[in-house]
């Protein structure tokens, strides 16, 4: 029980990480302001370290990680670009991100709850990336 939750919680958290990173970078061509930029850039940097954290423990097991949910990924995809065709500003850009953000710690702290036989290990890495998430849409309150 215990290998199965904490393959399962990796698993989810290898797809929030890729989540992460993917909305970052849709929204990175329309920042303007180089504190946000700098803000979107070290939140990024830290989720590529977590994923590789991540692709570590998951090598251990043989598991290639699981890639976000391709309807999810898809509809913020379109949620970013249709808001931000019609404002194009750092406002929005930090809107859509803490939206992003609030979800995934939404969807990070369920699966906490639900794998929890998971090992210590992989428990302290889901606790990280939903610090990371948390401390994301705090750092970026100033741009609303």
């Amino acid at each position: 029980m215990i290998e199965q939750d904490t393959l399962k919680l990796l698993r989810e958290c290898d797809a929030g990480v890729k989540m992460g990173v993917a909305s970052i970078d849709d929204v990175m061509p329309h920042v303007k302001s180089k504190a946000l930029l700098d803000r979107l850039n070290k939140c990024k940097d830290e989720h590529e370290k977590l994923s590789l954290e991540i692709d570590n423990l998951l090598d251990k097991y043989r598991d290639d990680g699981k890639d976000p949910n391709p309807i999810a990924k898809g509809m913020s995809w379109m949620k970013t670009n249709l808001k931000l065709a019609t404002d194009d500003s750092d406002s929005m850009v930090a809107d859509l991100m803490t939206d992003g953000c609030n979800m995934g710690v939404k969807s990070l702290n369920r699966y906490l709850n639900q794998y929890e036989a998971a090992d210590e290990v992989s428990k302290d890495i889901c606790k990280r990336l939903i610090n990371l998430e948390e401390r994301l849409a705090i750092d970026i309150r100033d741009f609303l």
